[in-house]
Formats: C-alpha cells, sequence, structure tokens
C-alpha cells in the first residue's frame, strides 16, 4: 500500500523512508519487519532527492551498528537487505546522489577510531571509500612528505607547512582516502624545522600556537625530546672535548641552539619540563650515552635557576632520576679547567643540586635525599672561591658562581657585583670618546664566552642591572660622564640572546627608548640608535617596525632638532627601511594601515626616507611576487605623496612594479623649471651680497623653506664660495636658526641647483672652481655631510643628461677627491666587522676618528659653538664610512637603472667597494640587486662580474673561500674583466645545487662552513646555502632561460648520478631554488608541462594514467614515467612558490594549456597539476581558484568533443564535487551550468547536482 501511495505521489518517498528507519519496532530481532522494510526503501528510494538518499544513507548505517556479527544465517539475511539498499544508493551508475557526499557519511561513521561494520558491508563500503584513491591522488603532492622549507625565508610562512599539532599529521581536506605518506604523522618536518636556528616563529605557525594561550603540544614535546637525544649522540660520536669558545663546533651550536629553544617552549607552556625530564630519562635508560650529560644539565639548569623559586619544587624533582642515570660514579667528579668556558658544562650538574637544595629551603621542606658525594669536590670548590673577595676576570669563577648562586641573594652580589663593576666603572678613571666627550673608563666588554658561560638567569640580572643603570642615568640631568665604552658593548651583546627577548629586545624597544625619549637624554638615544644601527642583528621585524614608529615620531619633536642627532635619527631610519625583508614588507604595511593611530612607517617630513620606503616596496613586490593589485599599495602611495610629493624618472619607474609605476604617472608632481631656479638663486644672492644689516640677513635668510618661500640658502652660499672663495660668517648663524631638519629642504633644492650649473659650467676653470667649491662646503666649512648630499642627489628625479652630471658630482665628492676615498682606505684596512669576536675596537675606533673627525659647521664659529644644541653626543661605534653604506646602496641601483656609466661603475666599485665588507647583509643586498635588475643585467654580464666580485671580495680577508662562490665561478672572476663568457656544463649545476641539498640534509662536514649564527647575516644554514646559490645562478653570463632548464635537467635527465634515493631531497632544493629567482628561470618548468602535454603516451589511453603519474609509487619500483618525473618537479616548484608566483596559473592553463588538451589523459595530467594547489588558492587568492576551477570545466568540455569515451568519468567528477564542496561552493555555478549541459549524457547525469540551485550545498559535506 506505501509502495502505491508513493507511486501515486500522494505521500512523499522520503518521508516514508525515514518513517520507517525511525520506527522503534525496527530491530534485528523482529526480522520479517527489518526485511520488509529494507525491500520496500529499495524500492521507493528513487524517488527521493539527493539530501534526503544522504541523510537516509547515514541512518541506515547507524542502524546497522546492532546488528551482531557473528555468521549467523538470519543475521546474513538481515545484512543482505541492507547491503541491497546501500548498494544501490551508492551506485555511481544510478546517481541518487553524488557519491562524494556518500563517501562523506561513510567516512564520518567509520573513520579512524570508530566502530567497524559488519564485515558483509564492511567489503561494500572498504571498496566504495577505495573508488576515491584517484580522487585523492589528483589534490595530493607528489612527494610531499619529502619537501622541506627554508626557515626565515618568505615562502616559509605560508599556511602551506601547517601541521596537525595533536598528531602532526598534514591538514587534508575532505573525506578521500589519501595515501599512507600523507596521512602519517610528518615528525621528521618538525624535527628537521625546530633544529634550524631562529625557527621557533615558524614553529608556532606551523602548530598553530598561540603564545598568548597557553596550552601544552605533547608532540612538540616529544620532539624536542628526540632532538636532545640526538645531540647526546653527537656529542658520543664527537671524539673532541667540546669548548664553548668554538664557535665552529656544529653539535655545540646544536646544544646552543636547544637551549634556546627549550626556554622558550617551556616558558610559554608549549612544552611541560617535568614531562620532557621524565621522557628524557625513559629514552636515556635504554643507551649507553654520557659524553653529552654534561651539555644536558648545562641546558637544563638554563630553564631550573630561572624558574625554579615561581613553580613548586615538585616540577624539579623528576631531574634527581636524570642524575643517577648519567653519573653512576661512586668517587667526587674531577674539578674541571676553570680557565675554559666548559668548566660551566661540567659544573652545571653540581649548580642544578644547589638550586634545589636551596628551594627546599626557602619552601622549608626536605630534598629526599643529600648531595650526591660525588660532586663533593664541585660544592667545595664553590664555596672556597665565594671567600675570595677579589676574584679574577681571567678564569670562569665568577660565571661559575653566578651560575650556582642566582637564587640565593646572600652569595650572589658578589660574584654579580664583580660583573658589573667590570663594565661600568668604579667613577674613579674615565675613557675618552669623539668630540673630547668624557666617558666611564672601562672599554673592554664582556667577552662572548663569558657570556655564554652565565645562565639565562644571571644574564637577565645583568641586563636589568644594565637597563636600570642607563634609566637612572638619563634621569640624573646633572651627570656629565656618557656611558663607559665597556657597559654599551657588554649590553649590545646581551640583546643577541633571543632566550631573553622580554628584559632584552623587547624591554630595550618598548621600555628603555622611551624612557630615555621621556627624559630628553639625548646623548644616551644616540647611543641606542648607534646599537641598532651598528650591532644588533636577527631582530624581528614587529620590533624595527615599532623603532621605525619611534623615529618618526622623534622628528617632530622641536628638542630632537641637533645636528649630530638629526643625522643618526634619519640615518637609523634609512637603515630600517632598507632592511626590511622583502617578505616582510607587505605583512607589516598591512598591519600599519590598520593600526594608523599607534604605528607609522611613513615619514612627515623626509622625501629621502619616504622615497627609500617606496623603493623597498617595489623591491619587495617584484621579488616576492606580492598581490598589489589590492588597496594597501596605492593607500600607502598617496599618503606618502600627501606627506612629500615627489616623482621618479623615467629610468627608475622602467624597473618599478606595474602598480607602483603606474601611480606615478597617474599622480604627476610638476617640477621646478631650471631656469627659474637660477633666477631666484641669483636674486636671493644679490640680497645676500647688499643687505648691510645681519638681522635683516638672518631673519630673511632663516625664513626661507617655511611660509611658502623656497629653500635657496645653500646655493647662495655654495655661488659665494664660487665667486668669493668665502662667505660672511652671519651664513652660520642663519645655519643655526635654520636648524638641520628644514636644512634638508634646502639640500634638496641645492641637488637640483648643481646639477644645472655644473651642466652649464662647460670644461676649464668653471668646472674646477664649482668642484672645489663644493668640496670646501662640504669639508671645510662642514655645512652639509657627504652621505647626505649622494642620498639626496641619487633620489632626485634627473632624466637622461642631467642624471649624467648628477653621476659626475657624485664621483667628484666620492672618488676624486681624496677626503673620503681616503677615510674609506683607512677604515676598511685597519677594522674588521667581527665586532662580537674583539676586545680592542674602542681604540680602534678611537683611532680612526682622532685621524678624521667628524666636524660640523659649528666648530669656532663665534657666538654659537656654545649653545647646549650644539654640544657633541657620544660615538661608539658610527662614522662616516658605516652611515655612507645604505646610501651606497642606493646609488648602485641609481646606477644601474640610468644609461649606463661603465667608468664611473667601475670607479666606484674599485675606490669604495672595501666598505662592502661591514655591509651587514651583504649576499642579501647582492641577492636583491641581481633579482630586480636582472633585466637589465642580462644585457651587461660584466656588470654582474663586477659586481660580484667586488662585494664578495671585500669579505675575503674574514671569510674562507668557500664561504658563498664555488670554486668554479671563483675561477671564472679570476679571469680578464673582458672575458665574461662562460658556458658551465651538467656537471657544474649538479655541483651547486648538490651543496644546498647536503646543507638541508646536514652533511658532516658541512658544505658551507660553520659558524655562530645569532652574528651571521643568515639565521641559518639552509638560509645562507639558498642564497649563496642564488647569487652565483643569477651571476652566470647565461641567460635565465638556459640556466632554469639545467636545473630542472638535474632530475629530468635521468638522476643517475644524485641516486635514486634521493630524488626528492634534489626536486625539493632545485623548487626552493627556482622559485627564490626571477620569473625567466622558474618559468621554464611551464614550458616543459606544455611540452610533456604533447607527448604520445598522454594522447592516447596506451595505459592508466593514475599509475603512470603517480611518481611516488612508479618511482619506487623503477616503472616511472618521464610525465612523472615533470608532475613531481613542478609540484616541487609550485610547493615552494608564493602565492603571487602561483597566481599566473589561471592564465598558463588558459592560454598555453587548454588549446593543447585533447585527451582524457592530457585532461587527468592537469588535473594533477593545479589540484593539490586549489586550497592554497582558496585560502590566499580566492579569485584565481575560480578562475582555474572554470578553466577545468573548459577543458573538461574540450575533451569531452574531442574522444568517443571517457575511461575515468568517475575520479573526474569526485574531483570536480571535491572542489565544489570544499572551496567553491556556489561561486562558479553560473559559468559551468552551461558547460555541463553540453557534455555527454554520462557526464550530465554524474555533474547533475552541481547546477541545482540550493544553497546550502556547500556545507553539505
Amino acid at each position: 500500500m506505501l509502495e502505491t501511495l508513493v507511486e501515486n505521489n500522494i505521500v512523499p518517498a522520503r518521508g516514508v523512508c525515514e518513517s520507517l528507519l525511525n520506527s522503534k519496532e525496527l530491530s534485528h530481532k523482529s526480522p520479517d519487519k527489518w526485511n520488509s522494510t529494507f525491500r520496500l526503501i529499495r524500492k521507493i528510494i528513487g524517488g527521493v532527492d539527493y539530501k534526503g538518499c544522504r541523510d537516509l544513507l547515514r541512518v541506515m548505517l547507524e542502524k546497522t551498528h546492532s546488528i551482531p556479527s557473528e555468521e549467523d544465517s538470519s543475521v546474513m539475511q538481515l545484512m543482505d537487505e541492507v547491503h541491497r539498499v546501500v548498494s544501490y544508493v551508492i551506485d555511481r551508475k544510478t546517481c541518487l546522489l553524488p557519491s562524494y557526499l556518500a563517501v562523506n557519511e561513510i567516512t564520518k561513521l567509520y573513520g579512524e577510531d570508530r566502530a567497524v561494520p559488519h564485515w558483509k558491508l564492511g567489503i561494500l563500503l572498504t571498496d566504495f571509500v577505495q573508488s576515491f584513491r584517484p580522487a585523492a591522488q589528483l589534490v595530493s603532492i607528489s612527494g610531499r612528505a619529502s619537501l622541506l622549507p627554508v626557515v626565515a625565508h618568505s615562502s616559509a610562512v605560508s599556511h602551506v607547512w601547517k601541521l596537525n599539532s595533536c598528531n602532526l599529521r598534514f591538514q587534508l581536506n575532505g573525506p578521500l582516502p589519501y595515501s599512507k605518506e600523507l596521512s602519517e604523522p610528518q615528525t621528521a618536518l618538525l624535527r628537521y624545522v625546530l633544529e634550524q636556528p631562529y625557527s621557533r616563529d615558524m614553529v608556532c605557525n606551523m602548530l598553530s600556537l598561540n603564545k598568548q594561550v597557553k596550552q601544552r603540544c605533547s608532540v612538540l614535546e616529544e620532539q624536542l625530546v628526540d632532538l636532545v637525544v640526538l645531540a647526546m649522540e653527537g656529542s658520543e660520536n664527537n671524539n673532541t672535548d667540546n669548548s664553548m669558545s668554538d664557535e665552529n663546533d656544529s653539535n655545540q651550536l646544536l646544544w646552543q641552539h636547544l637551549s634556546s629553544q627549550l626556554i622558550f617552549f617551556v616558558l610559554f607552556q608549549f612544552a611541560s619540563f617535568p614531562h620532557m625530564v621524565n621522557s628524557l630519562y625513559s629514552k636515556l635508560s635504554k643507551r649507553e650515552l654520557r659524553k653529552g650529560r654534561d651539555h644536558l644539565m648545562w641546558i637544563l639548569l638554563q630553564f631550573i635557576s630561572g624558574s625554579i623559586q615561581k613553580n613548586p619544587l615538585e616540577d624539579f624533582l623528576p631531574i634527581m632520576r636524570l642524575y643517577d642515570l648519567l653519573y653512576p660514579e661512586k668517587e667526587s667528579l674531577p674539578l674541571p679547567d676553570i680557565s675554559k668556558p666548559a668548566a660551566t658544562f661540567k659544573m652545571a650538574v653540581t649548580c642544578i643540586w644547589i638550586h634545589l637544595n636551596k628551594k627546599a629551603q626557602n619552601d622549608k621542606v626536605k630534598l629526599q635525599r643529600p648531595f650526591p658525594h660525588a660532586l663533593h669536590s664541585h660544592i667545595e670548590f664553590l664555596k672556597n672561591c665565594m671567600s675570595v673577595k677579589n676574584l679574577p676576570m681571567t678564569d670562569y669563577r665568577i660565571a661559575l658562581l653566578c651560575n650556582a648562586y642566582s637564587t640565593n641573594t646572600d652569595y650572589y652580589a658578589l660574584p654579580m657585583g664583580i660583573l658589573v663593576e667590570s663594565i661600568y666603572g668604579n667613577n674613579q678613571k674615565t675613557s675618552m670618546l669623539p668630540g673630547n666627550i668624557t666617558a666611564s673608563a672601562p672599554t673592554q666588554p664582556l667577552p662572548m664566552s663569558m657570556l655564554d658561560s652565565l645562565t639565562v638567569h644571571a644574564k637577565m640580572s645583568l641586563i636589568h642591572s644594565i637597563v636600570t643603570r642607563v634609566i637612572r642615568l638619563a634621569q640624573n640631568k646633572s651627570n656629565a660622564v656618557a656611558l663607559a665604552p665597556a657597559l654599551v658593548e657588554t649590553y649590545s651583546r646581551l640583546l643577541v640572546y633571543i632566550e631573553i627577548e622580554s628584559l632584552g629586545i623587547k624591554g630595550f624597544i618598548s621600555q628603555l627608548l622611551p624612557s630615555v625619549f621621556k627624559s630628553h637624554a639625548w646623548g644616551i638615544l644616540h647611543t641606542l640608535l648607534e646599537m641598532f644601527s651598528y650591532r644588533l642583528h636577527h631582530i624581528q621585524p614587529h620590533y624595527r617596525i615599532q623603532l621605525l614608529s619611534h623615529l618618526h615620531s622623534l622628528a617632530s619633536v622641536p628638542q630632537t632638532n641637533q645636528n649630530q642627532l638629526h643625522i643618526c635619527v634619519e640615518s637609523t631610519a634609512l637603515r630600517l627601511i632598507m632592511g626590511l625583508g622583502s617578505g616582510e614588507v607587505q605583512p607589516q604595511l598591512s598591519r600599519v594601515l590598520n593600526e594608523p593611530k599607534t604605528l607609522t612607517l611613513l615619514s612627515s617630513e623626509s622625501e629621502e626616507l619616504n622615497r627609500a620606503l617606496v623603493l623597498t616596496l617595489a623591491r619587495s613586490l617584484h621579488v616576492t611576487g606580492c598581490d598589489s593589485s589590492g588597496n594597501w599599495c596605492r593607500d600607502i602611495l598617496t599618503t606618502i605623496q600627501q606627506h612629500t610629493p615627489h616623482s621618479w624618472a623615467s629610468h627608475t619607474l622602467a624597473y618599478f612594479p606595474q602598480v607602483i609605476s603606474d601611480f606615478y604617472k597617474q599622480n604627476p608632481i610638476q617640477r621646478e623649471d631650471k631656469n627659474t631656479l637660477k633666477r631666484s638663486v641669483d636674486t636671493e644672492y644679490r640680497k645676500w651680497k647688499s643687505m648691510a644689516s645681519e638681522s635683516d640677513l638672518i631673519n630673511h635668510f632663516s625664513m626661507q623653506g617655511s611660509q611658502g618661500m623656497s629653500p635657496l640658502f645653500l646655493c647662495v652660499l655654495w655661488k659665494s664660495l664660487v665667486e668669493d672663495k668665502r662667505f660672511a660668517p652671519t651664513a652660520y648663524k642663519v645655519l643655526d636658526r635654520l636648524g638641520p631638519r628644514l636644512l634638508s629642504a634646502h639640500l634638496r633644492t641645492f641637488a637640483d641647483y648643481l646639477v644645472y650649473e655644473f651642466a652649464t659650467a662647460g670644461a676649464g676653470q668653471q668646472i674646477n672652481k664649482c668642484v672645489e667649491s663644493l668640496n670646501d662646503l662640504i669639508w671645510k666649512c662642514n655645512i652639509i655631510s657627504v652621505d647626505r648630499l649622494v642620498l639626496c642627489l641619487a633620489l632626485r628625479n634627473f632624466e637622461e643628461n642631467e642624471s649624467q652630471v648628477c653621476f659626475f658630482i657624485i664621483q667628484v665628492v666620492l672618488v676624486r677627491s681624496p677626503e673620503f676615498r681616503n677615510r674609506v682606505n683607512e677604515f676598511v684596512k685597519e677594522n674588521a666587522p667581527d665586532h662580537w669576536m674583539q676586545t680592542g675596537w674602542h681604540e680602534k675606533h678611537m683611532a680612526f676618528h682622532r685621524t678624521y673627525p667628524e666636524r660640523f659647521y659649528y666648530d669656532g664659529a663665534q657666538d654659537i659653538s656654545q649653545a647646549s644644541q650644539h654640544q657633541y653626543l657620544p660615538v661608539y661605534f658610527g662614522n662616516l664610512c658605516l652611515r655612507f653604506l645604505p646610501v651606497f646602496d642606493i646609488l648602485i641601483h641609481r646606477l644601474l637603472e640610468a644609461p649606463p656609466v661603465p667608468k664611473f661603475w667601475d670607479l666606484l666599485l674599485d675606490q669604495l667597494g672595501g666598505l662592502y665588507k661591514f655591509h651587514d647583509r651583504p649576499l642579501t643586498y647582492l641577492y636583491n640587486t641581481l633579482h630586480y635588475y636582472e633585466r637589465k643585467l642580462r644585457e651587461h654580464p660584466s656588470f654582474k662580474k663586477k659586481l660580484v666580485g667586488t662585494i664578495i671580495g671585500a669579505l675575503k680577508d674574514i671569510k674562507s673561500a668557500n664561504w658563498c662562490l664555488t670554486e668554479d665561478y671563483r675561477s671564472f672572476m679570476k679571469q680578464p674583466p673582458e672575458e665574461s663568457n662562460w658556458n658551465p656544463d651538467q656537471d657544474y649545476f649538479n655541483r651547486l645545487i648538490g651543496r644546498i641539498v647536503s646543507t638541508i640534509a646536514g652533511d658532516n662536514p658541512p658544505p658551507f662552513p660553520t659558524c655562530d649564527w645569532r652574528f651571521n647575516e643568515f639565521p641559518n644554514p639552509a638560509a645562507h646555502a639558498l642564497h649563496a646559490t642564488c647569487i652565483e645562478l643569477m651571476a652566470l653570463p647565461v641567460d635565465s632561460h638556459v640556466v632554469g632548464a639545467e636545473l630542472i635537467d638535474i632530475v629530468l635527465k635521468g638522476p643517475v648520478h644524485i641516486g635514486r634515493k634521493k630524488v626528492f631531497p634534489w626536486m625539493n632544493a632545485i623548487g626552493m631554488v627556482l622559485t627564490a629567482l626571477p620569473d625567466g628561470y622558474w618559468i621554464v618548468i611551464h614550458e616543459r608541462v606544455a611540452e610533456t602535454l604533447q607527448l604520445p603516451h598522454l594522447g592516447i589511453m596506451s595505459s592508466d594514467p593514475f599509475h603512470m603519474l603517480n611518481f611516488n609509487h612508479s618511482h619506487s619500483v623503477i616503472a616511472e614515467f618521464s610525465c612523472s618525473y615533470v608532475l613531481a618537479m613542478c609540484h616541487s616548484v609550485w610547493q615552494h612558490a608564493s602565492i603571487g608566483q602561483l597566481s599566473i596559473l589561471p592564465a598558463f592553463l588558459k592560454e598555453k594549456l587548454r588549446p593543447l588538451v585533447k585527451s582524457e589523459a592530457q585532461f587527468l595530467f592537469v588535473c594533477h597539476l593545479v589540484g593539490p594547489f586549489l586550497q592554497r588558492f582558496h585560502t590566499e587568492r580566492t579569485r584565481c581558484l575560480l578562475e582555474l576551477t572554470v578553466e577545468l570545466y573548459e577543458m573538461l568540455e574540450n575533451v569531452d568533443k574531442s574522444v568517443d569515451h571517457l575511461h575515468h568519468m568517475d575520479p573526474i567528477t569526485d574531483f570536480l564535487y571535491h572542489i565544489k564542496y570544499m572551496w567553491v561552493g556556489d561561486g562558479v555555478k553560473h559559468e559551468v551550468e552551461k558547460i555541463i549541459r553540453n557534455l555527454r549524457p554520462a557526464m550530465r547525469m554524474r555533474l547533475r547536482f552541481i547546477s541545482h540551485h540550493s544553497k546550502d550545498e556547500t556545507s553539505a559535506a
């Protein structure tokens, strides 16, 4: 009867089915009712809509849970009926619902750790789920488990490396049966990242850990423990006695790094200290590892000493079990050699017992056991040391006492007091600074070996003492003695320890700088800015942006309008802007736009700083391929133009990314007519010569640059020198009234005027007078600084002939005049950049300033030289040469943009290139330059060779030969300059990529020299290897397409030389290198894809394309096809690519691939290509996702029309439904509906649910 009612549409089929299935009487204990119910459902379920079928399938599967699994005939009959209905519902040919929805319900019910269905149904469901493996393959990256990122490289911040924080699995989408390698915990990936210095932010990003939320991550904890065990094994295999002073010991560096990681992750409660200690005990008890025990106790002491006072004693007692395991000795341990820093390792275990004992005393409880007898001699030694009042700084007894008694206030004051006095001085002696400034006496800082020998707790005490003292001195206005050089240098060194970030760099930016500024302690403020410019390394971008914001706010304060401080503020800001990494710019600029009241990256008055920011923005967009189509970029440029309107030369605009170039073309700025400028200067010069009253002169010329008057005073002074070789002393009073801030506007006008005058001066005596007067203005009158003048000239808008004149003027002041050249030669010859290893920096610093003192216009000028704003500020590190470096960077770029000036290019690099010895990021600068100007340098290989040779050559005395370039390239550089041709063979590229493969693998010995990464340009070996490799590839005198093809062919042309087992590490290395190069290099992979599509085995269905394109499986059984190699290589490249680089894929598919795709195998190859990256587009670039989806449907329509039979309709439709339910929803429904209507009936029937008008389908899965 019910069947008839349904057939006649009297009652709905769905309602009947639901009522029957939800009936309480439906039970396997009533077999007749059960069987008849399912027979009826089988007959009428065809009339239920697809959502109803999905819901009914879920209820039916849940009902089967109650059926026992034994093989009873009655039970089997019940299961037969259920089997018949379920198989009908999920039958792909019947197509009652999208199979994708069915598999989703099945995996939700019978996924991992869930109930298993009766075996009769289990076989059916398992086979059905397995039928989705091809679809899973379509969205899986080949060899993904073997791909590794470069920590601190821009692409590493992407979400593509994210893991589940509970099980370390990849975050896979949908109910698809992914391969085992993708579904397993990715412990190797996390461990690799954890091993890298400065990786903690990436670890937090990978595991979605928020420092504001305290959450223990057990998988992270386990990996930290495993890394400690790994380091123990390394110590066991290391035959040398580790010394903290040996920075080249890779195992020592690992222990140092592990200490920092442990403190960070335990401090933020991502890992539990007692759990880690117990886990270490469990793992080490099964091994015989003893050599690394002192290192282990040292890193445990780091955490214990700093946290034992704030946590219960019970948290630290598990350490006793570890001691019993690792220190089985019954007799006393021998005393270490206290003249070596390793003594602090060897006595770390004793220090731990002292802290435990003190904690027990404070808590008034008794330890479970007394001090071990084995530590008796250590304890007695420390007690004897405490009785010596004048401990020397020549050994490590003071460090040992600080480490042992940092939680005991009665004992701690003595050793810490000696440390503090050694850098503060005792106020009885003084030292001198440039400008005859008196400072406290100590000049030798605490060596890094001493600071490394102190526990984190002791370092925190020391840095707290320094900061407190500096703040107190800043508040004490009567104190006329500057900070001791030893104190400033030691404080700089302490800021390198990221484990004391809260008191270190965070305190520096958030507490110390504002406090010093509030106290108007300009000398100390100048000192802190010098530290930041010349001493600090690896500062996180948000701290640098915070400082830049401070500096811009400083610029508006009247009291900071002091010559020396103004130069320091602008120079520091310029370094910060130029030093922004390409991957940092867009996130930081976006952050600033979102927080306009608290942060600013833009200067309200300095055109030079804002121009530098535009150049940095242009470089960032170019290198990262970042999306500039949004409003954020135009908003920044608009604000800049409102503050400091300016324009750019056409040859500079030609290198800008399109969005920036278009902005400046659409918003032109009217340039002042040069003839008008000359007439104005002549008029003002006549006034200068004719005005009789000094007060009138001062009032008139000090108003220039404000109230609408043109800033022409520097032009007038220079013209006076040209005409009369002198000017009246009144000029100094005008300069005094103007102040350095307003003088910047005069300098810009002066730059324009200089170019005009030099251009019209002609040859002979007149040009010589112009040159002599300019040099006098700089070096004799000290009115303008050469670095400010060159910066201003280099950034002005000069076209063609004007730009040539501009470079001539720069050449005159930098190279032809001996003043600056001599300073550079002397400084480069006498100094070295490894400041952290030096004890005598101050003496060399003073010697240079005595030979080449830096003077200002008020020196010796009557009436004004004694004014308070003209007092010299203390200078500890800086000088004109170091201040010139960021200006030099800009100048080289301007030279590359302009029409070639070969002689000046060679002269400039030959005479001043040695300064790059002191560049804080020489390889980054070289990488950015070669990348940004690749188009220009492609045509001038000799320029590339010269630039690379100059910058790398500047470091030849302090770096080993193999620190950057290969022996092959070094041999090429030794060839005469005119010989710029070289065509390296395939073996060369194998060796080059082999270096980065070995670096990532952690091979020993490493291909690049190990170093103390805390003071290196790059934070880890892989980042250094990547940049060194890219620099060499871009510096080759070979076309980018040829280089890209050679790199890809390392793998594609039979990887015999690399070994089959290592093919994925090589693909990984090639992928990361190609995506770090300009487009011309990596776009070659797209050409290979197009060529592969036309291969015969993709044109006809000769074999299973899913087998053919499964690189992991086919490679393991030595049965891979060339197309699978291309696919895997492409996946590696795109995995490392930025979203900007990936965003060209829709156009690539439309313009290059769609015309080629005619067969089903070709279409599946394209699906394999783009499928794994749709999730990334969904997250980062939705527009591209929608375009790609439509493009896939267009290709499918082409194939459908071109072939007689489609063999893989089900995997294709599964893939398309996956795209719909996971990402696009109804976003492309309008476009694809028309296409689906044109497909063959079988395909149209399978895809009919995509064109339904239901709005809640997207969330249905």
